[in-house]
């Protein structure tokens, strides 16, 4: 066997080996429908098959997802399927998902985070922030969610946040390249006299004063008087 295929082929199995833990049951591995089709959907999404990773989502929820229940399964399928929809641009169908899974798993780090991503991937970066602020929330160790949170400040022009999120992932990994790029990016930014908000203030003012003034000399009467004198006042001899 070529030894790149070896090496991908070796990854699915330490996958689907880790996948597998969620839905053991006193160390006996349990082989109902719903949890075939989770670790079949899983395999899919390493894979970037996105379309038929959904399916197989969807296969296991529409079947009896009590074992799934029992561990992280279901709260897996919820997230990954989430992931999965916005990688596809379906972003409404990944939100639904999303909230649904939030719902059931309010404190799930992953679900959060992921709702993070899809309003990322849509551009609605102050969205995003809020998502990731609950992540991190949940779980303050939680690195990833730290990351995205100073990349989606950075977005949105939270410079000060950035810097924070940016912070605390290299209090949790002092040596983080992402962190360290990502805080030189957002001091710069948070340092930089266009962003600062007197100055946003000052441009604000300048734009409303230019356009009243465009206003005054476009519809002014310089005359003072009514539309019909002039042409009157030609008539008289």
């Amino acid at each position: 066997m070529i030894p790149g295929k070896c090496i991908k082929m070796g990854g699915i199995l330490l996958l689907l080996a880790c996948i597998l833990q969620p839905v053991m049951a006193a160390g006996t591995p349990v082989h109902d429908n719903a949890t075939n089709d989770f670790n079949l959907a899983e395999v899919a999404i390493a894979g970037g098959q996105y379309n038929l990773s959904v399916q197989y989502f969807d296969m296991a929820l529409a079947d009896n997802t009590t074992l799934l229940g029992e561990g992280d399964g279901l709260m897996y399928v919820y997230k990954d399927k989430a992931a999965a929809l916005a990688e596809l641009g379906q972003y409404n169908e990944a939100l639904k998902t999303a909230d649904t899974g939030i719902i059931q798993f309010p404190n799930s780090t992953g679900l959060w985070n992921n709702k993070g991503f899809i309003y990322a991937k849509q551009g609605d970066y102050n969205n995003a922030v809020d998502a990731y602020n609950h992540a991190v929330g949940i779980d303050p160790a939680y690195l990833k969610g730290w990351l995205n949170l100073g990349n989606a400040s950075v977005a949105a022009g939270k410079y000060s946040g950035a810097v924070d999120a940016y912070n605390k992932a290299l209090a949790l990994d002092p040596n983080n390249t992402e962190a360290e790029t990502g805080l030189a990016q957002a001091e710069n930014g948070a340092s930089s006299p266009l962003t600062s908000p007197v100055t946003i203030a000052l441009v604000i003012i300048v734009v409303i004063a230019a356009a009243g003034a465009v206003w005054y000399v476009k519809f002014r009467r310089t005359d003072g008087k009514k539309p019909g004198n002039k042409k009157a006042e030609g008539k008289k001899k």
